[in-house]
């Protein structure tokens, strides 16, 4: 037996005063197996023992929630009797120690959260931050990364619709991947994990269980050091096939009614996915390890326990129809086996060859798990006007942030991704949402991943509050709108006071803005300990958003669609330079305070757009953001072919901050004069700031599409897109 020694506590990621608390809890001193159990239990990752306290200030409920956080995905009601069901989490230190399979398994990951709650995904989107591009590991992981999503998402026949990809040199030990899964179920075809009654047949099902991922779950709750490499063992290995298989066995078997309750083995594995079954349900769970599949010899109790193989799920049955179920799995080529039973001592008993290997109340995994509040400090925000040279080339400077890596055209990545199989994907990739239909009617879901990491950074709680705007906005750009998020988390070490303090008011900040937007948080994660060598990442709250389109035939797009159109901006222009892409990409400063949100005004900008495309009054919007004013008509008439001319009077003082301010809640919009005419209107009537900005259709002498202004030089469409086009893929090919 082995001896459990301080330093053997230690390596399982407890202190003395959690082990100490553990001896309390059971008793006694645990064995091998149990202190496993509760490392991982107890693990950041899973208990999230830095957050729940702050994580309850957030707003969770709404008409339209069914489900909010506490389950394997949120689920909102979308009518008709449809319900969308989706949930965002991290996949970073895996991914960083091993690119493909790291991105790879948290696609597949998320995939399960959402079809073990009933839902067939429809969708599947990221938000992937890197280090600098000049840094020599990025490329190879931003290779790693991006070929892992596709090969996964590509082979489980989900498209890839939407996402985000970014670099600063605060990631360079610690890239970020955050992966987001959509589904859609019927609103009486939901399934649960609690694991209710005494009893009742307890189910292995999907693929055997082998030594990959023991301790990942521990891994991600740790910061990195120089011994990282090590750790390439920790990391899961995926096979999208026979996801896939298990997605559309679990899909027959839910046709029936033989579950009581199912559960994705993710983090933490088999420990995890009893012990929370067990302990939603009020019961207890006893398991047999001899009847679990394996595919290796000679596995430990301890091993299969805290392994995080992928593709397995465990359900609890009604008694007698484990053969019905069998029949099933079989039929799908995957493993099947009644491995336990429930019962009603409200304890977790895992046997192995004969004897208890671990006895323990399943409360102490779970409610007894560490709460702390942790100390923290609030950092004073960024401030000041940062000075710029107003003498400096417009359209030079408009060509240089075009090919930045931040703003550079992502089609490198997305190409690599099937984002049209299933034949609903309406948007492709590069818009302000993704949309998807809801198959066989004409109503759409709208989706989006957000996050400006520099506002965080400035000022934690405005940029999670900017965050939450930014996915309304991008929600409301296509029509639809916007009913619930889930989030991702991204953190330094909770344990240092000013990192804690990013964590505290960057949700702060996010409850507040959802609050103010009706737009509640229904799922998520909490992704800590991000930090390589004492360097922590830019806060990374992350934040993924899905809206109703109600008549996808009425669907905006960014693309200019008519030549002579009026181009018109939504929300006042202050040009704010602080913390933009602008004063960081031109003047070679990252400084200033982040541009403010008005709460107030984006839930009443978004409202008038909405209505303006819900009655079909307009089809081409933009959301104004990164790079300003200028990028986005630029990004318009790249999406279109058209040329575009802008008539401004902005003085030689205020022109740079107008063209590339990154103020807040604006929209671009574009359609004819005389309809433009009656929406200038009715702006005014409502109190919300409009002006003409130009309009659409400029060409050179030689009728090539130009993008043009008052005392700027015309420059040819594909002048920019070149620009825009070739940063990237020259990047990975170099």
């Amino acid at each position: 037996m082995t001896q459990i020694t301080p330093q053997l506590v230690r390596e399982h990621g407890l202190n003395e005063t959690e082990y100490a608390r553990i001896n309390e809890l059971l008793g006694r001193a645990p064995n091998l197996v149990e202190l496993g159990i509760f490392s991982v239990m107890w693990s950041e990752h899973c208990s999230y023992k830095s957050t729940r306290i702050h994580l309850k200030k957030l707003p969770t409920s709404a008409p339209w929630v069914v489900q909010g956080p506490g389950e394997n995905a949120g689920i909102i009601d979308v009518g008709d009797g449809d319900v969308c069901v989706f949930k965002m989490e991290s996949h970073n230190h895996p991914s960083f120690i091993a690119p493909f399979q790291g991105a790879a398994t948290g696609v597949g990951g998320i995939m399960r959260d959402v079809f073990t709650m009933g839902a067939r995904p429809v969708a599947s989107l990221n938000a992937l931050r890197f280090g600098a591009p000049e840094h020599p590991k990025t490329k190879h992981l931003v290779s790693g990364v991006v070929e892992g999503i596709g090969s996964y998402g590509n082979c489980m026949g989900v498209p890839t619709v939407g996402g985000e990809v970014n670099f600063h040199a605060s990631y360079n030990g610690n890239n970020l991947v955050n992966a987001m899964c959509v589904g859609l179920a019927k609103a009486d075809k939901i399934f649960y994990s609690a694991a209710r009654g005494s009893g009742n047949p307890v189910v292995y099902v999907g693929s055997k269980t082998g030594r990959d991922g023991i301790h990942g779950a521990t891994m991600a709750s740790a910061e990195f050091n120089e011994d990282s490499e090590e750790k390439r063992p920790t990391v899961q290995v995926g096979d999208p096939f026979t996801e896939k298989l298990l997605l559309e066995a679990c899909l027959e078997l839910m046709a029936t009614d033989a579950i009581i309750a199912i559960q994705d083995m993710g983090a933490a594995g088999l420990t995890s996915s009893s012990a929370e079954m067990a302990d939603k349900g009020d019961s207890g769970i006893e398991i047999d390890l001899d009847k679990v599949p394996q595919r290796e010899t000679n596995l430990t109790a301890y091993e299969m326990m805290l392994s995080e193989s992928q593709e397995r799920m465990l359900a609890v049955l009604k008694p007698g129809r484990e053969a019905e179920a069998e029949r099933i799995f079989k039929k799908w080529e995957l493993d099947f086996s009644v491995i336990g039973y429930t019962t009603d001592t409200h304890r977790l008993v895992v046997r192995h060859k004969g004897e208890i290997v671990a006895d323990m109340p399943v409360t102490a995994l779970s409610d007894a798990a560490p709460l702390y509040e942790r100390p923290y400090v609030t950092r004073a925000p960024a401030t000041g006007t940062p000075a710029f040279d107003a003498t400096k080339p417009v359209m030079e400077s408009l060509l240089k942030l075009l090919g930045t890596p931040d703003l550079c055209s992502k089609r490198w990545v997305w190409e690599q991704y099937d984002y049209t199989v299933m034949g609903d994907s309406v948007q492709q990739p590069g818009g302000d949402a993704a949309v998807v239909r809801i198959h066989g009617t004409g109503k759409g879901l709208a989706m989006s991943t957000d996050v400006t990491p520099r506002y965080c950074r400035a000022d934690p709680r405005e940029g999670a509050k900017q965050a939450v705007a930014e996915s309304y906005r991008n929600i409301t750009a296509v029509g639809a709108t916007p009913l619930a998020l889930t989030d991702c988390l991204n953190f330094s070490n909770p344990e240092k006071p000013e990192a804690m303090g990013e964590i505290v008011n960057g949700i702060e900040g996010m409850g507040e803005a959802c609050r103010a937007l009706d737009f509640p948080i229904v799922s998520g994660n909490c992704s800590l300990y991000n930090e390589t060598q004492g360097e922590g990442i830019l806060p990374t709250p992350t934040v993924g958003g899905v809206g109703l389109l109600k008549n996808i035939a009425r669907m905006a797009t960014v693309a200019f669609k008519r030549d002579n159109d009026a181009i018109l901006v939504i929300g006042e222009t202050k040009g704010h330079l602080g913390q933009s892409v602008y004063l960081r990409e031109i003047e070679g400063r990252e400084e200033g305070a982040c541009p403010p949100v008005d709460l107030k005004l984006e839930k009443k900008h978004g409202k008038f757009v909405r209505g303006l495309i819900e009655a079909g009054k307009l089809d081409t919007v933009h959301d104004v953001s990164d790079g300003g004013l200028l990028l986005a008509v630029a990004e318009m008439a790249l999406a279109s072919g058209i040329g575009a001319v802008l008539r401004t009077n902005y003085g030689p003082a205020d022109f740079i901050p107008a063209m590339f301010g990154e103020d807040q809640g604006r929209y671009l919009i574009a359609l004819p004069q005389k309809k433009a005419d009656a929406v200038i209107a009715a702006a005014a009537k409502a109190g919300i700031t409009i002006r003409h900005l130009g309009f659409t259709g400029a060409v050179s002498e030689m009728g090539e599409p130009v993008l043009q202004g008052v005392g700027l030089p015309a420059v040819g469409l594909e002048v920019l897109r070149s620009a825009h086009e070739n940063w990237l893929p020259g990047y990975m090919n170099s």
